[in-house]
């Protein structure tokens, strides 16, 4: 592997302390002054090149690579400590080396932008009464941190008194020897550092938000004030409840109340989309619009197919079916497969309509008006053996900037950089496999360069106020570090919205100046009033959901052709970008069969709420993810049915069987109240990862309010309770009351998640309507003498054998990249060669893996049949590594005693 490190790179330190502590030695390239670039080569970005051919960009992708190397799996807490080590230090930290090291402010006025934040790692480090972030031993979070305060805090001697145990902390990472290695080999990290944020000055942020715990934390000690106002919204009862909403349609923004607009990227026509594409955008969408709904605000979610373009054209050829047949069948394919998801759009439409036609050229003749628009020549790729120009992702070639050998003509796979067709070597046309010429065509061009000021001003005050995922705006920075450039608008096709300007007639628009036009065509197909929600930023709040690698046609080209068409648009507030989520140890493919699919969930017989739980609780917000059939097994037994199904059940059954179906009376303690004020937190806690589209991060705080009814119940006993005197009947009364009340809860929370879930628990405790909505805490929703309905489980033990058949049959037997033909893998019975660096990195990683597997599925006392088998690979893998590196396999002798 080949590690490259550019000057000046504010990241450096952390990977090349990580890249120190891994098992083998890595040599990095250290770029020195005079190789810096006037504009970013790509030969000179911060990344690690795997032997694989895999490229990590990712700083914090590295450093949990090099770990990973290491034996050492990433945890929910390193998880936690990395994002918000990206999100919300690296900007601080950032910015205050931008005051003291370009503006040369007094270092106590730099370092006051980190106090907050200083002082969260202090409370933590105390908290946790261990001597780093994720425990005893130093980790990845503890590089990474150490990593970003290093420029800050090496100089700062006199850190404040009160801080002793960061102090403590800081100075035992840095005495670590990779750290002291990294630190070496960086001797002009300031001067570089300065040029640096000089070329690239960081936004200054406001106040900083406070990460993992904030105010609201339920892990803070409660207060008499905390207990007193959990007591208060309990005693009020329903009248706590937001007022229900009488559903209009069509849903038109409201003046004077909070108006919401939600969009998901347009998923293309002809891809049928896998788990990874739904949870990266209808499924994020979706949850945030039943939440939005559920807190009362005016909310409109729309989405729908994008079915222009040469690959509607070619499939439709294929197929024997002309493009508008093939859209029909594809899109109701699509729409099939949301509803089985239960995704809620308002409208799913798609774009090839005539509004479409209408609003799209009058977009493009305002901008041709005002001076927006460019004509050049451009040289374009033609097959003269199927008669046409190829659109950019029907060629393939070698990529001129990394050497991948199967790069799209318009961007590549490896690397991720955006290329221009003619750029490619090699080229070869995808569908006849002929060598494609280079021909001159006219085309017209938005003048980005004209318009950058206005987007710059823009993304300033949107980014001053919205929600913007710290990948959404690391993008589009590095969209607009050296300067934007003219981008063609037009295209050689036929299928597609036609170009209104003569000379142009024979074109159509480019999918990306054409697409997200398909918002407001969509809205307009809902609503003759679609412009009182796309022409009124002054009452729209505009959340847009995709993927990352739709960011920069989100934040940059879209709204340079809003801001330049000049007519009142609503542009983006808050845009929500997901990283990959992954299958297993690779890719979804639908061509191998690897991966589960959209039209393939339905008949997995696993519910569409489980999936949609699993999904939300593997969202990768932060940094990339991976579906595991192992652990979609383990988190529905133990989240799903041990957790959560466990305490609602319980709580319905003890009013049914003890209590006659009629919630008792209750008389609260002060242990009552202190659940009430505990679960209070966690409620508005919640409330702040919902706004703040933290979805993940809000499952978790759900499920940690069911265990913490569970842990209610298990301490008061009431199944014993009940056999007692009076005393001991009153007091299981209460706790029944309290904890059949707490589900009624938990059916608000859960419903933007899983809202099959949330109807079965409101259909099973007959929870009123009007009495379903999200409080600001637990109220007394259900009081005594209420009758509850029916109760039965909520969710299906998920057995072993049905995972692994379900594991086996979208395995697609090409999990994992063959390798390179000049190195065959050893046959599966045959030992490898020993001392091969590549092979022993392999199986150290899958060991790890499996072991931590293994210890999860023990954590959770899972059936030992099923532990069994785990251990069985476990030790497999275990026998290879020692072959690998020349030892004799050990046969298990039992375990040692300790």
């Amino acid at each position: 592997m080949r590690l490259r490190v550019p000057p000046g790179a504010p990241a450096a330190l952390k990977v090349l302390a990580a890249a120190a502590a891994a098992p083998a030695p890595v040599r990095p390239h250290l770029g020195g002054p005079a190789e810096r670039p006037q504009s970013p080569a790509p030969e000179l970005e911060l990344r690690l090149e795997l032997d694989s051919g895999t490229v990590l960009f990712s700083p914090n992708a590295i450093c949990q690579y090099f770990y990973l190397c290491r034996g050492e799996e990433p945890t929910d807490l390193t998880t936690q400590w990395l994002e918000w080590e990206a999100t919300e230090l690296q900007p601080a930290v950032a910015a205050a080396l931008y005051l003291r090291l370009v503006q040369g402010r007094a270092g106590p006025e730099a370092l006051g932008l980190l106090q907050p934040l200083l002082a969260h790692l202090e409370q933590q480090l105390a908290r946790s009464g261990t001597s780093h972030l994720a425990g005893d031993a130093a980790s990845v979070a503890d590089v990474v941190v150490w990593g970003s305060l290093f420029p800050v805090l090496q100089d700062q001697p006199s850190l404040p008194s009160e801080l002793q145990v960061l102090r403590s902390w800081f100075g035992a990472v840095s005495a670590l020897e990779p750290c002291r290695a990294a630190a070496a080999l960086l001797p002009e990290a300031p001067r570089e550092l300065r040029a640096h944020l000089a070329r690239h000055p960081p936004h200054l942020p406001g106040p900083p938000r406070e990460p993992q715990q904030d105010e609201e934390s339920p892990e803070r000690a409660l207060t008499d004030g905390d207990i007193a106002a959990a007591v208060e919204v309990w005693a009020r009862g329903p009248a706590a409840l937001p007022p229900p909403r009488e559903p209009r349609t069509p849903v038109l923004p409201v003046e004077g109340e909070r108006n919401v607009l939600i969009t998901s990227a347009l998923p293309y026509v002809n891809n049928v989309p896998h788990l990874g594409n739904i949870i990266g955008c209808v499924l994020s969408a979706d949850t945030f619009a039943r939440y939005s709904r559920l807190r009362g605000w005016q909310t409109l979610f729309v989405c729908g197919t994008d079915e222009y373009g040469t690959a509607t054209e070619t499939r439709a050829l294929q197929e024997g079916l002309s493009p508008r047949q093939l859209c029909d069948r594809y899109h109701a394919l699509h729409a099939d497969i949301y509803a089985w998801f239960r995704i809620s759009f308002d409208h799913f439409g798609r774009t090839t309509t005539p509004l479409q036609t209408s609003i799209a050229q009058d977009i493009f003749q305002r901008l041709l008006a005002r001076g927006f628009l460019l004509q050049d020549t451009l040289e374009q790729l033609r097959c003269e053996r199927c008669g046409r120009y190829l659109a950019d992702r029907f060629v393939e070639g070698t990529c001129p900037c990394c050497g991948y050998g199967e790069a799209r003509g318009d961007q590549c796979d490896r690397c991720g950089k955006l290329i221009n067709a003619v750029e490619l070597q090699n080229p070869q046309c995808k569908l006849c496999r002929g060598t494609p010429v280079v021909t001159p065509t006219q085309h017209l061009f938005l003048d980005l360069p004209k318009l950058e000021g206005r987007l710059e001003a823009w993304l300033e005050r949107t980014w001053a106020a919205g929600e913007w995922t710290a990948n959404a705006r690391h993008i589009t920075r590095t969209w607009l570090r050296d300067g934007l450039k003219p981008r063609c608008i037009t295209r050689d096709l036929t299928w597609g919205t036609p170009v209104p300007l003569d000379g142009f007639h024979d074109k159509v628009f480019y999918v990306w100046f054409d697409a997200p036009i398909g918002y407001l065509s969509i809205t307009a197909d809902y609503t003759e009033h679609w412009e009182r929600w796309w022409k009124n930023p002054q009452q729209v709040e505009l959340y847009n959901f995709m993927a990352k690698d739709n960011v920069p046609f989100h934040s940059v080209v879209f709204p340079c052709s809003l801001l330049g068409a000049d007519d009142n648009y609503t542009l983006v507030n808050h845009l929500i970008a997901t990283e990959y989520l992954n299958y297993e140890d690779g890719k979804f493919s639908k061509s191998r069969g690897v991966g589960v699919f959209g039209d393939m969930a339905k008949d997995t017989g696993i519910p569409a709420d489980v999936w949609r739980f699993y999904l939300l609780y593997l969202r990768p917000e932060g940094q990339d993810s991976a579906f595991c059939w192992a652990d979609l097994m383990l988190k529905n037994n133990s989240e799903l049915l041990n957790n959560l199904g466990n305490f609602i059940n319980r709580a319905g059954m003890f009013v049914c069987k003890f209590f006659g179906g009629a919630v008792p009376a209750m008389a609260l303690t002060a242990e009552d109240q202190r659940l009430l004020a505990r679960v209070t937190l966690e409620m508005r806690r919640y409330h702040q990862l919902m706004e703040r589209v933290r979805l993940r991060d809000a499952l978790r705080c759900v499920l940690g309010i069911s265990r913490h009814g569970n842990q209610y119940i298990q301490v008061n006993e009431p199944w014993k309770r009940i056999k007692g005197d009076e005393r001991d009947r009153q007091r299981a009364g209460t706790v029944t009351g309290v904890a059949v009340n707490l589900a009624a809860a938990l059916a608000a929370l859960l419903q933007p998640f899983v809202p099959g879930v949330s109807a079965a628990i409101q259909a099973q405790l007959r929870i009123p309507p009007e009495r379903c909505g999200l409080g600001p805490g637990l109220t007394c929703t259900l009081p005594a003498g209420h009758r509850v309905g029916t109760v039965s489980p909520l969710f299906q033990k998920l057995e072993p054998e049905q995972v692994e058949a379900l594991r086996q049959r979208f395995g697609g037997g090409q999990a994992k990249e063959p390798p390179p033909a000049s190195a065959p893998p050893p046959a599966p019975n045959t030992p490898a060669a020993p001392g091969d660096p590549k092979l022993i990195q392999e199986l150290t990683e899958q060991v790890a893996q499996q072991g931590n597997l293994v210890r999860q599925l023990k954590a959770a006392q899972v059936e030992k049949a099923q532990v069994d088998a785990q251990v069985a690979k476990l030790l497999e893998l275990k026998r290879q590594l020692a072959l690998a590196e020349g030892r004799s396999p050990e046969v298990p002798k039992g375990k040692r005693k300790k």
